[in-house]
């Protein structure tokens, strides 16, 4: 294993340890959304160029693109919940009170 390889591979386990274990705002959470989506956007960019294949350089795009709308419906969340719970602690919401 390469150590770019390591490093994707840490830096997307330490974004899922953080998305479990600090989930008291929600704007960590989301932050720790993008820097899974980040560290999987740069994997398969550069998997085509370590494999000499042509087929799938699309993909890092689609996958931009499902990122940037997660990231947007993520921040409309935020909105949302800190205009009606005026806060975003993620233990104000509950969806047996909705």
């Amino acid at each position: 294993m390469s150590i770019m390889h390591l490093s994707f591979y840490s830096a997307f386990t330490l974004s899922c340890l953080g998305l479990a274990f600090h989930r008291t705002h929600l704007v960590s959470a989301l932050l720790c959304l993008e820097s899974m989506m980040l560290s999987l956007y740069v994997a398969l960019s550069i998997w085509p160029v370590e494999n000499y294949t042509t087929s799938s350089t699309l993909t890092p795009l689609l996958m931009l693109a499902f990122s940037a709308c997660e990231a947007g419906t993520g921040l409309a969340a935020l909105v949302a919940s800190s205009r009606t719970h005026g806060s975003d602690h993620l233990h104000n919401l509950n969806l047996l009170q909705c």
